[in-house]
């Protein structure tokens, strides 16, 4: 299969291709946080509305299986809408995701009243191709994505910078929407700036909150990250996403670290 999942009647059966680091059985986060936003673009009014934030709460690891997916409008407002989602599996529900969309409007404000953007990074021609973590499998995310490093890799420790695009399909048979393309890469700023030694720690997050003041144009995004690691078992990762024109949003991980 050519793509991250294909449609199986109602529901979505994960290919290889969803395979994350951390277990050979269990998807990374990245493609099923896209399958999610996807179910999000696809309720009523969508055309109308932008998502300006969307949370993920990681509630088990997704095994690599079929799945439903839903999603319904909570609090409906001609401004303002709260969206909840679910990804289930036969025993339940895997992932849950709260988004807040906002009616898209053409706003004319003072020129001094925004902030002026981050300025766009170096673009991915300018990246190198650095190795994933070797997880012993010859398919999975690693092998499903592209990567271009303007500093760091995911064998070096510390804070990094890399461009990310999809070499494959969220759904087979379907182009990916700007927002499918971030949240595919979103989930990724623990691995790019990882300052630990992954073959003797653990550092997995249990959520993921994006927050978007514009959707990328492209097939490139562009995540700057930092993670940072507790004694107290408990870590975070900041991310700043870009696109070639600069700044489109941030990315929030809470993190469970631990020894393996």
């Amino acid at each position: 299969m050519d793509a991250f999942y294909e449609r199986d009647g109602d529901r979505y059966v994960a290919s290889e291709l969803t395979r994350g680091p951390w277990d050979e059985s269990s998807q990374h986060a990245g493609p099923p946080a896209a399958l999610l936003g996807r179910e999000i673009e696809r309720l009523e009014d969508a055309d109308d509305f932008e998502v300006g934030r969307l949370t993920f709460e990681i509630l088990r690891a997704a095994p690599i299986a079929t799945f439903s997916v839903e999603a319904a409008i909570v609090r409906p407002g001609k401004r303002v809408q709260l969206v909840e989602a679910a990804l289930s599996d036969d025993d339940g529900v895997v992932t849950r995701a709260r988004a807040w969309r906002i009616r898209r409007a053409r706003v004319d404000l003072p020129e001094d009243a925004t902030a002026p953007a981050d300025e766009p990074p170096e673009g991915p021609e300018k990246g190198v191709e650095r190795e994933f973590f070797p997880t012993g499998q010859a398919t999975g995310y690693h092998t499903a994505m592209e990567y271009r490093f303007l500093r760091g890799a995911y064998t070096e420790p510390g804070p990094a910078t890399a461009w990310m695009r999809m070499r494959t399909q969220l759904v087979a048979g379907e182009e990916p929407s700007p927002l499918q393309r971030v949240l595919v890469v979103a989930d990724s700023g623990n691995g790019v700036s990882a300052p630990l030694d992954w073959r003797r720690f653990l550092f997995i997050n249990v959520d993921l909150t994006v927050q978007l003041e514009r959707l990328p144009a492209g097939e490139w995004v562009c995540i700057d990250a930092v993670t940072r690691p507790q004694r107290t078992g408990i870590g975070s990762t900041d991310a700043l996403l870009l696109d070639e024109h600069g700044r489109i949003g941030r990315a929030l991980q809470t993190l469970l670290v631990g020894a393996r």
